[in-house]
């Protein structure tokens, strides 16, 4: 490795593990490109913290020793970015190489594979129907045969939790709604982009396969928005859809709902809000999020359009990086919290909800935030109405918190 090389490590999933009764530090590449994973001793982590891609290696090594006292052998720092860099967990030229390559193989199959079928879900149609249908019965048997009616149904907000703690929400939402659905033939659907960069809006032109069938994209409607953001904004990080399971969840259950009815969507991922809970502007002020956003305002007002929020709520307890464990008195405390946030949403309130938001720094960890956020500015004169909620467990402790909401015309019937 070239001495003056600067490493920057990727945007990884971390999380602690224990290896030979040690603590050590578990990489993992969100897009799946690279190695399933690489760990990392509790020892060099430290080295990890430092790799902000203004440091050579030699500057790396002295950095090192004086965060830690600890002096590194003669060729430590040298093998580490090495394995990293073979590893593809590197902004560098390999990484670049394999990205290009692994975009070309997404973009030339006939659709976007589920990333999650046979793991996350069954792979055969006939196994999650099967699923899926007693979910559906389980909400039926809750309502007592009756559904009310939403009004003039714009948009919904979903889950994107696994089916096996959120399949109840999912369904309680969907039978409210299924009857609608038969109006809609386009769904725009605003996913969390759990890889996105703050600010973004990625498009694809990819359809989403699912077990029951292709749910096609609209690709004059993606192909309108990406001219309105630039293709550099719009397909940037394409392939993110590839692994990123927020609008998979959701594609499927509309595919289960429509059969074989030719229904289309338009997929969209929606990065991090991070910087905006920190207090540093809003996303309009982001040239190619407010140009996108005008774009879908287009799409979103259409009659024959529903808008579905793929999102989650709260992410709380130590495995999200809390001190707090999440007993009953935490659980009850979080879901005031999420009342007062899902009112603001029900009104219809973009800026208020995100401003609740900022005034907690997001503490509650809501991954949800950009596609409500921008559900809530593509459609003016909403009101909503919470059908589910519920807190689920994570592990260590933790808790993840999901709603169904759906949200009709004000004043219409």
């Amino acid at each position: 490795m070239d001495s003056n090389f600067q490493p920057r490590l990727r945007p990884l999933d971390i999380q602690w593990i224990e290896q030979s009764g040690q603590p050590a530090l578990l990489l993992q590449d969100r897009l799946a490109i690279g190695a399933r994973g690489v760990v990392v001793p509790q020892a060099l982590v430290p080295l990890l913290a430092l790799c902000d891609g203004k440091r050579d290696l030699a500057a790396l090594r002295i950095a090192y020793q004086l965060e830690t006292g600890i002096p590194l052998r003669p060729g430590v720092v040298e093998t580490v970015f090495a394995q990293l860099d073979e590893a593809l967990m590197l902004e560098s030229d390999r990484f670049a190489a394999a990205y290009r390559q692994a975009l070309d193989s997404y973009r030339s199959l006939p659709s976007r594979s589920p990333a999650l079928a046979g793991n996350g879900y069954p792979a055969k149609a006939p196994k999650l129907a099967d699923l899926l249908d007693s979910f559906m019965a389980e909400a039926a048997s809750r309502r007592n045969g009756h559904i009310d009616p939403p009004g003039h149904l714009r948009a919904v907000i979903c889950p994107h939790i696994d089916y096996a703690r959120g399949g109840l929400v999912y369904a309680r939402l969907w039978d409210r709604v299924k009857e609608a659905l038969a109006e809609f033939d386009l769904f725009l659907v605003l996913g969390t982009d759990h890889a996105g960069a703050p600010g973004a809006l990625t498009l694809t032109r990819q359809s989403y396969d699912t077990p029951f069938g292709v749910l096609p994209t609209d690709e004059g409607a993606v192909d309108m928005v990406a001219e309105a953001m630039g293709p550099q904004a719009a397909f940037g990080l394409e392939l993110n859809h590839r692994t990123e399971h927020s609008v998979e969840l959701a594609a499927v259950w509309l595919r289960y709902l429509t059969g074989n009815r030719p229904v289309k969507m338009v997929p969209v991922l929606c990065g991090s809000f991070h910087p905006y809970t920190e207090g540093n502007g809003r996303p309009a002020e982001v040239e190619s999020w407010r140009a996108g956003a005008e774009a879908l305002i287009s799409i979103a007002q259409r009659e024959l359009t529903l808008v579905v929020a793929a999102a989650d709520l709260a992410h709380m307890g130590p495995s999200f990086g809390d001190s707090q464990t999440m007993g009953p008195a935490e659980q009850a405390s979080l879901s005031l919290s999420d009342a007062e946030m899902l009112a603001t949403i029900c009104r219809g309130d973009a800026e208020g909800f995100l401003d609740l938001l900022v005034a907690e720094r997001d503490s509650r960890k809501v991954c949800g935030l950009p596609p409500i956020y921008l559900m809530l500015k593509l459609l003016s004169g909403v009101v909503g109405e919470t059908v589910a909620y519920s807190i689920r467990p994570a592990p260590g402790e933790s808790v993840v918190s999901v709603t169904g909401v759906i949200l009709s015309a004000s004043g219409k019937p």
